[in-house]
């Protein structure tokens, strides 16, 4: 989920606790929790809101000074309907870092990434590519992704989603510039 960056402060300290959209579909759902640059976000509640019913208390809590800044500020098309989420930041760890910095495999844990990785090879258009992105990042830590795709012969944006895939199971980590393996990863690849 996406968030302005000028939310992120009051999402950070609890003084915003509420967030407007217009979407044609809805994105997020009540009870889930969205990674976003303003940390980890539990969604509360997700509802469709007329414009005529978004009462000025909850503008406040979404850092507006009035209802008519929130509509000014939205977003998406005119007809599309208007969602009211309400939500607090999640203190807790993120069980993917620590998931990450747990470089001590057992071989059931082995097994499952193997079977994991083999899994999302074997549907993909382009083949096996999961080891050799891993070790590519290995190889080149901190390299910026569409240099990394470009020696793969990949699209960036692909990539990048595909990178995604391996931190999902702690196997990489996102730096400023390009990525680098986390100590699970560094673990695994030594198994291999």
């Amino acid at each position: 989920m996406l968030i302005e960056k000028q939310r992120w402060a009051g999402i950070r300290d609890g003084s915003v606790t509420v967030l407007f959209r217009r979407w044609r579909h809805r994105q997020a759902s009540a009870g889930k929790i969205y990674r976003t640059a303003a940390g980890r976000i539990m969604v509360e509640q997700a509802d469709i809101v007329a414009p005529s019913r978004i009462r000025a208390m909850d503008a406040r809590a979404a850092g507006y000074g009035s209802i008519a800044q929130v509509l000014a500020d939205l977003r998406g098309a005119e007809g599309d309907p208007i969602y009211l989420l309400r939500i607090r930041l999640v203190d807790e760890p993120d069980p993917r870092t620590e998931l990450a910095n747990t470089d001590q495999l057992s071989d059931g844990d082995i097994a499952r990434i193997t079977t994991r990785l083999a899994r999302m090879d074997a549907v993909s258009p382009i083949g096996p590519w999961t080891i050799p992105t891993l070790r590519l990042i290995e190889e080149l830590p901190a390299t910026r992704a569409p240099d990394l795709a470009a020696r793969l012969g990949r699209e960036p944006d692909r990539f990048k989603v595909d990178v995604r895939k391996l931190k999902a199971l702690g196997l990489t980590l996102s730096l400023d510039v390009g990525y680098q393996l986390s100590p699970r990863g560094v673990a695994y690849l030594r198994t291999r």
